[in-house]
């Protein structure tokens, strides 16, 4: 397992550090042992955890915008928890309404020592921030529609959403407002040991500063080039 992760880590061109490494490692026992009772995630080989849930997520890093993300339906962490792991300069809040991963995430926050991680338990149309995000990210939400109906407000209008996703997602872009649409890029992504196809939709919301912040200009992320990767009160919170 630390074997695929190193190696997955270098084809990402990322170099985060032993420490973190073993943060990454220690996650995945936790996330296998807790799957027993609630069923967290569909992938319950830790082996293949690797790939589908830390690569997975990782291989976002060049597309992070600002200095505070939100994970929107994180459900057990992901992409949340390895994101906050390999950048720890980045403010993560995980945001998610069901209480059994509630749970395993207070759970993770706090074996794993992580403290730039928040935790929401609150659902999304609900959510109001004191301060919106520089970027969204969404891996099981549902469709393009569905989320920006759901969570748009909570992205700044200079930030970015970024949506992973399995097929080529065009469809969800068809079902948008034209100018919404037209915001939208779809880039193609290479998992290190993942045999499945992966895209990650990145959406500007304000269409007009498109040009001046390309998918391509990421920031407070250092990351090589690899295959098709381009580039480089308030509801309940916990902080970790």
């Amino acid at each position: 397992m630390e074997e695929t992760l190193q190696t997955g880590l270098a084809a990402l061109g990322l170099d985060i550090g032993q420490s973190s490494r073993a943060k990454l490692i220690r996650y995945l026992a936790l996330l296998e042992r807790w799957n027993r009772a609630y069923n967290l995630t569909a992938i319950r080989d830790p082996q293949a955890m690797v790939p589908w849930h830390i690569l997975d997520s990782l291989v976002i890093s060049p597309y992070l915008h600002g200095s505070r993300m939100l994970d929107v339906g994180t459900g057990a962490g992901l992409p949340g928890i390895p994101l906050a792991i390999a950048h720890p300069e980045v403010s993560v809040w995980l945001l998610d309404s069901r209480a059994k991963r509630i749970q395993f995430l207070l759970q993770a926050v706090e074996t794993l020592g992580l403290g730039n991680v928040e935790i929401v338990h609150q659902r999304a149309e609900q959510y109001r921030p004191e301060k919106k995000f520089d970027t969204l990210v969404a891996r099981a939400f549902g469709a393009l529609p569905k989320l920006l109906a759901a969570a748009g407000h909570l992205c700044r209008s200079d930030g970015a959403i970024l949506v992973l996703k399995g097929r080529d997602p065009r469809h969800e872009i068809r079902q948008l407002p034209e100018d919404t649409a037209d915001a939208v890029d779809v880039i193609p992504l290479r998992v290190p040991h993942l045999g499945a196809a992966r895209h990650l939709m990145v959406l500007r919301p304000a269409s007009e500063n498109k040009a001046e912040t390309k998918v391509d200009s990421p920031i407070k992320v250092q990351i090589t080039n690899h295959g098709e990767n381009r580039r480089s009160r308030q509801p309940k919170r916990w902080r970790g």
